[in-house]
């Protein structure tokens, strides 16, 4: 199976954790978006990333893809079969997609995405008056809901925490501070320092030091 997209993004990086944490072996193929790459385009015709290839079986978009890797190895576990369990992963799953990656993601593309990647001034405001507007309450709402067990769902890793945590890497990038959160501070730390996605973040950052280096 291949796996199209570059792990900076939080939605590719989510993929790859939940292969990971499910032992699935993927072949990752770090593309961009404008990639003229004749499999990732059969994959992907909207060119959204990740796009996964398996044999002449092609699908993108993350949740969709780790709903089909969780059906391949539903010994895994990672998505709950009780029906509230199933409920709360996948509303944390659309929580982490939807609202906290739609604020992070005009914090990293104006900050980063526009000025490292496309060689232009990103626009400061949107990127300030999110993280002051709406990263907030956000993170308020998480600080409240994690369990002390440190998972969101059924006192175990699942696909929610895989979700939540992924965009945190990139707030990462930035140095954004969530010293105001302690619980979401210590939860994403956690799960960040997991095997599945401790090693493309390293890699990650890796890449960032040598564009800086370049710049």
């Amino acid at each position: 199976m291949i796996l199209f997209g570059s792990s900076v993004s939080p939605f590719v990086r989510k993929v790859l954790a939940f292969a990971a944490e499910a032992g699935i072996e993927l072949e990752h193929r770090a593309i961009g978006l404008n990639s003229d790459d004749a499999e990732f385009n059969r994959a992907s015709p909207f060119r959204k990333i990740p796009a996964l290839l398996d044999g002449d079986f092609a699908l993108a978009d993350s949740s969709a893809i780790v709903h089909y890797l969780d059906a391949l190895r539903p010994d895994s576990d990672l998505i709950p079969s009780e029906p509230r369990a199933k409920g709360r992963c996948v509303w944390w799953d659309e929580w982490a997609d939807t609202l906290l990656f739609a604020c992070g993601g005009k914090m990293f593309f104006n900050r980063i995405v526009a000025p490292r990647f496309l060689g232009r001034d990103g626009d400061s405001e949107v990127a300030d008056n999110a993280e002051r507007d709406e990263l907030p309450p956000l993170l308020d709402y998480l600080e409240r809901e994690i369990p002390p067990s440190g998972f969101l769902v059924e006192d175990r890793l699942t696909l929610a925490d895989i979700a939540v945590a992924s965009p945190f890497a990139n707030f990462d990038y930035m140095e954004v501070d969530i010293a105001r959160w302690p619980k979401v501070k210590t939860y994403v730390a956690a799960l960040l320092a997991r095997p599945s996605f401790a090693g493309q973040i390293a890699a990650d950052k890796a890449f960032f030091v040598k564009l800086a280096a370049r710049s």
